[in-house]
């Protein structure tokens, strides 16, 4: 057994027989034309982990009896025609280590692949015992992901992550096999990226002057004010970050809702004229953007900035549990609403959200927002994050749009893992490492051409609950592994997956994070330290827990 997770995707050949090659000091890397990036990883990572050098292979010396230790990278045609760009093949025989990748993409993760069979000391950043003798064990790996989105949503607006601990999660999902990472960059509660333009949106947006502890019926506060943001070369070193990873960072500016953050900055985009502070406390805010054509300019400005920052295909708009209170009170708003011959205020939304999908369209890009931009009709390019179950993703694909399924009631992993009661803010259902295991993204009544527009999948991380880089591991881990290998290996049913032989694997897969210092949550429970002993014994007035099997919504 290889213990390597997320699982080979296609059928692995059989193994050569038993023996392990060995990687030393004279072992030279091989990087054919478009594995340069790939190279340059291996050595700031295996290199660093094992000590040795990696030096460049020299001449044209492409031929197994060539003699020299070596490890041959090399995009191959057929490799992609046989398992498309992200495929790879690993060879490891008594000649050399190769890894022949559909593209660059299919190489580093056929790179990934041989960083686990090295073992859990190699994804340390310096050598335990220099004189070690590393191998590999000798097999022949044929591979390939079962999706093209397979992404991780962090919220860094509720919490801030400051740049170093983005960078690390960016390494984790490489380490995953995730290539999608949604940034969550804006909401009631901050806002975390620089707009040059409008600098107000981080010199306000982004501080809060407390924050409330735990879910948002305690009454516990946080009284340290909270914020931060990112400037826009810390961006761009994010993305730069993310790409030599094969990783799209897909960035988010929610509208019209969720926008009080903004709305504080600069309250002629709101509908009320009474002084606004970003906010303190979790929820849905009754806060969101006024329709107006100066609301409509200011964020078209906000968009050009991040199109600069951001090259991503798709650019995420939120849309999401957009109060309409304020929209039915405001005199200005339904006059709005009258000018444009809307009928209701869905439809004011969907007229919202349609003028940035056209703005995006006519750049080269593509809008996505969460199903609720389902309401009210969607615009014909947009896409969808189906978040409130499976119901708007089936939706959407059978009117033709693409979608990316991320139910809350699966792959949310701020949801509690336990029911115990030492569970650290037990918000939602129970899901397990089992229940994220049995996920499926594709839902049995699409047929296979609505199928088609299944995009991918990916795991929500909100931070409402989680303030620093220990809690957030704590949700993450090691459910994110589970939910990889869903997105990435093309499994059987739910009910015929394998999970006690995913469990045998994960013995391995916890030395690696335990080498990567991830705080994940052990098999046997949340140790001493990351246990949040509740006010008063009850652990209900910290979370949110909700009993019982989630919906099949």
């Amino acid at each position: 057994m290889l213990d390597l997770v997320p699982a080979p995707g296609a059928a692995p050949w059989a193994p050569p027989a038993q023996g392990h090659y060995p990687l030393g000091h004279d072992t030279a890397l091989f990087a054919r034309p478009g594995t340069e990036g790939v190279a340059r990883w291996l050595r700031a990572t295996v290199g660093a982990a094992t000590g040795l050098p990696l030096p460049d292979g020299t001449g044209a010396d492409t031929e197994r009896d060539s003699g020299g230790n070596r490890v041959e990278l090399r995009v191959d045609p057929g490799v992609e025609q046989d398992l498309g760009p992200e495929g790879y093949r690993l060879v490891v025989d008594g000649y050399l280590v190769l890894i022949e990748g559909g593209g660059p993409a299919g190489v580093f993760w056929g790179a990934q692949t041989l960083r686990q069979l090295l073992g859990p000391d190699a994804f340390r950043r310096a050598p335990l015992d220099p004189d070690r003798q590393w191998s590999v064990p000798m097999v022949a790996i044929e591979d390939r992901p079962r999706f093209a989105w397979r992404g991780l949503m962090l919220d860094v607006a509720r919490h801030f992550m400051p740049k170093d601990g983005v960078l690390r999660y960016l390494d984790l999902l490489a380490a995953h096999k995730l290539n999608v990472f949604h940034f969550h960059l804006t909401d009631d509660q901050g806002w975390r990226v620089e707009i040059k333009r409008h600098p107000r949106l981080t010199e306000t947006g982004a501080w809060r002057a407390r924050t409330k502890y735990g879910h948002r019926a305690s009454d516990l506060w946080t009284e340290t004010p909270h914020g931060g943001y990112y400037t826009q070369d810390d961006i761009r070193e994010i993305v730069a970050y993310a790409a030599e990873r094969h990783i799209t960072v897909v960035p988010e500016i929610d509208i019209p809702g969720h926008s009080q953050a903004a709305i504080a900055a600069y309250p002629e985009l709101g509908c009320t004229d009474a002084p606004l502070s970003v906010w303190d406390t979790w929820g849905i805010s009754q806060h969101v953007l006024a329709p107006t054509d100066h609301t409509l300019r200011f964020f078209e400005g906000v968009f050009e900035e991040v199109l600069d920052l951001f090259p991503s295909t798709f650019v995420h708009v939120g849309g999401d549990e957009a109060s309409k209170d304020q929209w039915k009170r405001s005199p200005a708003v339904q006059a709005r609403m009258k000018e444009l011959n809307l009928s209701d205020e869905e439809e004011l939304q969907s007229w919202f959200v349609r003028h940035f999908d056209t703005w995006l369209t006519e750049r080269g890009r593509r809008l996505i927002g969460w199903d609720e931009i389902l309401e009210g009709g969607l615009a014909p390019g947009a896409a969808v994050s189906s978040w409130r179950g499976y119901a708007g993703g089936i939706a959407a694909a059978r009117a033709g749009h693409d979608v990316v399924m991320c139910p809350e009631q699966q792959v949310y992993l701020d949801h509690r893992q336990d029911a115990g009661p030492d569970e650290p803010m037990p918000i939602g259902y129970v899901r397990t490492l089992e229940d994220v295991y049995r996920f499926e993204p594709v839902p049995p009544e699409l047929t296979p051409e609505e199928a088609r527009h299944v995009l991918g999948t990916q795991a929500n991380v909100w931070t409402e609950v989680m303030e620093n880089q220990s809690r957030v591991d704590y949700q993450t881990f090691p459910r994110l592994a589970a939910f990889a290998e869903v997105a990435w290996a093309d499994l059987p049913a739910p009910a015929e997956r394998d999970f006690t032989g995913f469990e045998a694997r994960m013995a391995a897969h916890y030395k690696r994070l335990d080498a990567l210092g991830v705080d994940y949550r052990p098999p046997g429970g949340p140790l001493p330290w990351q246990r949040r002993p509740a006010p008063h014994g009850d652990p209900a007035s910290l979370g949110r827990p909700i009993e019982g099997s989630p919906p099949n919504v």
